[in-house]
């Protein structure tokens, strides 16, 4: 019986390796094998082919036939045995399994409390792997819902309303873990209050050269420089509306048991008859631009269009390091003329009862004084809605230097990224004069980190790195220890709390 379930599971295995290979190929395949569209997928080479673009050390003809070579040979040399990987796979698969029999004989709390705690024991093995392919691994993972549930209620305190959206906490996964809306139910059954997707291009593009994602474990940090790889808005649109479709239909048959129930009920107490299910959240939607795109504010208003009616929230990513010229988008002249167009194009499109989604910018840690009030007055002349604050540094900390990775290009994330993203943070709250919300990202570990993100100015935060180190068992940990932080200062809400270091340094003036 056991070398027959052991049998089941590998082959399982082997369907989800192929799926994995097919849609990361290699440097550059998955531009064929994982995206549909052959007009998307000719159009995207066709615009790959054109002259690289001046200024960016990563996009030179040489640093690119270097990275290409270098590629290769590194991929060969670490690229795990398939072995090793069918192994890993049918233990995550077989943990499904196993949790699936256990949770027949368990109580929802006790089986989160449980799938947690074996998520986090594997996150080791998991890291025995490259970056790149745990990360794949992770997202497959999510896709076949082999995540941990939380089904045990948050503190009530940790609830918040922001742009009129309900938030049941204020912990969110940040953009670039679920780049192509994959796992979007997965994120939020880990009890998230949000996940933002992407960034999502117009056109599908394979990103840059591998490999392009490297640890610094000493510092629980990484290095990345996927360079937007995105299945493309085409890709995306079907998913999201199909994802979309099924929510629909989930609410629809809540409704409906809820109704049977009160039936039954008589007249009396309310009969709870919907069985615990994952929880919902809120979603949000990160836009980018192709590499080689010159007219910027198209892209970022065909993803409004295309996309915009999905989202519950709206991000532009004017930010990232790793593609040519985006980041000269956060200068005052260029920003204002983008965020105009954008905001155009949502106001132009019909929405319901709810309105449009609010339109979020998000800016880079390595901003000078200057910079920061550029934006910040764009972002108050506009009524831009929210700002995230922050993406990752092109800058390496004290921290990180000399270690091994710490000289590779790309953007930093992290524990070392932590002070500078919250500096800015605070700045930008302080700039904007506490009128436009802001979400807090970069090197939150721990309930105290997000906690003094709120107290900067944050009214919601985001993780990711903290959950390639911790595992998923980081998420009930820091909402534990953020409902501490605000009780013991006397909080009862996380919205009384939003830019406290701000108001306690005015006292003393």
């Amino acid at each position: 019986m056991c070398r027959q379930v052991a049998r089941a599971l590998l082959g399982r295995a082997d369907l989800l390796l192929q799926r994995h290979v097919a849609y990361s190929g290699g440097a550059h395949s998955h531009a064929v094998t994982g995206y549909s569209g052959s007009y998307g997928y000719r159009h995207a080479v066709g615009r790959l082919k054109s002259p690289v673009l001046p200024g960016n050390p990563m996009l030179s003809p040489s640093y690119g036939a270097r990275r290409l070579s270098s590629a290769a040979s590194a991929e060969s040399a670490s690229k795990p045995k398939p072995d090793l990987l069918r192994i890993l796979a049918a233990c995550a698969l077989g943990s499904g399994a196993a949790a699936g029999i256990i949770v027949s004989t368990m109580d929802p709390k006790s089986f989160s409390a449980l799938s947690f705690a074996a998520t986090d024991y594997m996150t080791p093995f998991i890291r025995l792997l490259d970056p790149e392919t745990s990360h794949q691994l992770a997202v497959l993972s999510g896709e076949w819902g082999l995540t941990p549930r939380e089904y045990r209620a948050d503190p009530p305190s940790l609830a918040t309303t922001v742009w009129g959206r309900r938030f049941t906490n204020p912990v969110g996964m940040a953009a670039g873990f679920d780049k192509d809306g994959r796992c979007i139910d997965s994120m939020f059954a880990l009890g998230l209050g949000f996940t933002e997707i992407g960034s999502v291009t117009p056109l599908p593009q394979p990103g840059n050269p591998k490999p392009r994602c490297f640890r610094l474990t000493e510092q629980k940090a990484v290095i990345n420089r996927y360079g937007f790889n995105s299945a493309g808005i085409a890709d995306v649109a079907e998913r999201l509306s199909a994802w979309q479709a099924k929510r629909q239909q989930q609410e629809a048959q809540d409704g409906k048991r809820a109704g049977d129930g009160q039936k039954e009920a008589g007249g009396g107490q309310k009969k709870n008859v919907v069985a615990e299910r994952v929880r919902e959240g809120v979603l949000a939607v990160n836009l980018g631009k192709n590499k080689l795109t010159e007219d910027a504010a198209a892209d970022y208003v065909q993803g409004v269009h295309s996309l915009g009616r999905f989202a519950d929230v709206l991000v532009v990513n004017v930010s990232s390091p790793n593609t040519p010229g985006l980041r000269k988008l956060q200068g005052r002249t260029q920003l204002q003329a983008l965020l105009q167009r954008v905001q155009a194009a949502r106001n132009e499109m019909e929405w319901g009862k709810e309105g449009p989604p609010p339109l979020v910018l998000k800016i880079a840690p390595d901003l000078t004084t200057e910079d920061m009030a550029d934006i910040a007055a764009v972002a108050l002349s506009l009524k831009i809605d929210g700002l995230v604050v922050s993406n990752t540094t092109i800058s390496r900390p004290d921290s990180v230097l000399g270690l091994v990775n710490a000289d590779e290009v790309g953007g930093l994330s992290g524990k070392p990224l932590f002070e500078l993203s919250t500096a800015v943070l605070r700045q930008m709250y302080s700039l904007t004069k506490g009128q436009i919300p802001i979400i807090g990202c970069g090197g939150i570990y721990t309930g105290e980190d997000a906690y003094k993100k709120i107290r900067a100015g944050a009214s919601l935060v985001q993780l990711y790195t903290s959950m390639v180190f911790e595992g998923a068992g980081v998420v009930p940990k820091i909402k534990k220890e953020l409902a501490e932080c605000l009780a013991r200062d006397g909080f009862t809400s996380v919205a009384e709390a939003v830019g406290a270091d701000h108001r306690e340094v005015n006292k003393g003036l």
